[in-house]
């Protein structure tokens, strides 16, 4: 059970984080295409 909390924790963390940078344009945000790069600016 402490486990699953842990894990949940851990995941919710990384999804805010990844949504963070993909609209500040972050690290994984420069490493994705430019066809990508170009759709995700016209969503954020």
């Amino acid at each position: 059970m402490f486990k699953k909390k842990i894990v949940l924790i851990l995941m919710i963390i990384l999804l805010i984080a990844g949504l963070l940078d993909l609209k500040y344009e972050g690290l994984f945000f420069k490493l994705l295409p430019e066809s990508i790069q170009s759709k995700l600016v016209q969503i954020f």
